[in-house]
């Protein structure tokens, strides 16, 4: 790679610019504020009730911490009724486009999951994330604790959707640990 050579400003300065006419009158639109910028950018807040979920679960360790804390179940739980309660019938959970997918666990009240990420140690490993991989259109619901660099624990089952908002889970088949 060549050197670099820095070289005084004098000898290559170029001429001072022009001086820009001004209008008296702005001939185009004003352009949009820094904020509303990046409002466009990114989305926006999520409700306030998920919101207040989604701080009320971030410290309990997927529901672990919540175990020993019934103030806290009771509050998340009231929570999870105020999202639900803000917009009744409005994008039921049956609905195939919407369901379908891999879900990262954040909390749950499960006491299997819950016992496999609190006693991951015990096989000198520790849990990764705890995913929920749906397929409704397939009929298929997989749970999957991972336990990094390459291990997981899953349980395969089968989803019955029963519309509005009930889905139905069945374990069939037997689960599988590799670590």
């Amino acid at each position: 790679m060549a050197p670099l050579l820095f070289v005084p400003n004098k000898t290559f300065a170029p001429p001072p610019p022009a001086p820009i006419p001004r209008a008296r009158h702005r001939l185009a639109p004003r352009p949009p504020s820094a904020a509303a910028f990046f409002r466009g950018l990114f989305p926006t807040r999520p409700p306030p009730a998920k919101a207040d979920l989604l701080r009320l679960i971030a410290d309990q360790g997927r529901g672990l911490e919540t175990q020993s804390d019934p103030s806290r179940l009771a509050d998340i739980v009231s929570c999870i009724d105020a999202l639900a309660a803000v917009s009744p019938g409005a994008d039921t959970v049956s609905e195939a486009a919407k369901l379908s997918g891999t879900w990262r666990l954040l909390w749950t009240t499960e006491q299997e999951q819950l016992f496999i990420v609190r006693n991951a140690p015990f096989f000198r490993t520790a849990a990764g994330d705890v995913l929920q991989v749906i397929d409704v259109p397939g009929g298929a619901l997989n749970n999957v604790i991972t336990f990094p660099p390459s291990g997981a624990f899953v349980v395969n089952g089968e989803i019955e959707v029963q519309p509005p908002q009930r889905v139905n889970f069945r374990q069939v088949f037997g689960a599988s640990l590799a670590i």
